[in-house]
């Protein structure tokens, strides 16, 4: 997962009040430790109904699969 991803993820986390409804935190490990739990459900749990009720990284690699399928002659 690239910085970007995480960035994004953690904006979302942090926009939508996640982090706050869940606290107060003990420590910043504590805040770092949900803010991934939560990345972590966004791209490999949460089913995503536009792409076929399938995790997003799940998506992904069919995506990169088919692109490394050799084309078929006509």
């Amino acid at each position: 997962m690239d910085l970007t991803t995480i960035s994004k993820s953690g904006q979302t986390a942090f926009g939508g009040g996640i982090l706050h409804r869940r606290g107060p935190w003990r420590s910043f490990e504590a805040v770092e430790f949900a803010t991934l739990t939560w990345v972590d459900w966004f791209n490999n749990r949460r089913l995503l109904e536009p792409i076929g009720n399938i995790p997003p990284a799940e998506a992904e690699e069919r995506y990169y699969a088919m692109l490394e399928e050799p084309a078929m002659a006509a």
